[in-house]
């Protein structure tokens, strides 16, 4: 089986553990409903930011894609890791906007990155 396809398994079998290992605790009184929300949701950002470092270590034969590929393996890393940040400190309302808009802002900046080397492809 293919190391990406095993790692994605292995991080949405850890997001359903962790979540049902959570709600369990909560239920038991060990934890508040606020602390569940931000562990599952947190996960979420760092397996963004898990498959932005794959992203770069991909093969691809042309220079114009390895440098795409790098550009969205920092952002979707950075993005990942701010919105993680977000929902383990922040308020769960600045968390949902904050955190949103940086996995958009991520995207965003992958998108203009991608349309500006098609820009300068087509002028050589």
């Amino acid at each position: 089986m293919n190391k990406d396809v095993v790692g994605s398994f292995a991080w949405a079998g850890a997001i359903v553990i962790v979540a049902l290992a959570t709600s369990f605790a909560r239920k038991s009184g060990y934890l508040d409903g606020d602390t569940v929300l931000r562990m599952v949701i947190g996960l979420n950002g760092l397996m963004i930011a898990w498959s932005g470092n794959r992203i770069p270590k991909a093969f691809v034969p042309s220079a114009a894609a390895r440098q795409a590929r790098r550009v969205t393996g920092w952002s979707m890393v950075l993005s990942g890791l701010v919105y993680a940040g977000l929902w383990a400190f922040a308020p769960i309302p600045v968390a949902v906007i904050g955190g949103c808009g940086a996995i958009v802002i991520g995207i965003a900046v992958t998108l203009g990155y991608c349309l500006s080397l098609r820009d300068k492809a087509k002028a050589a």
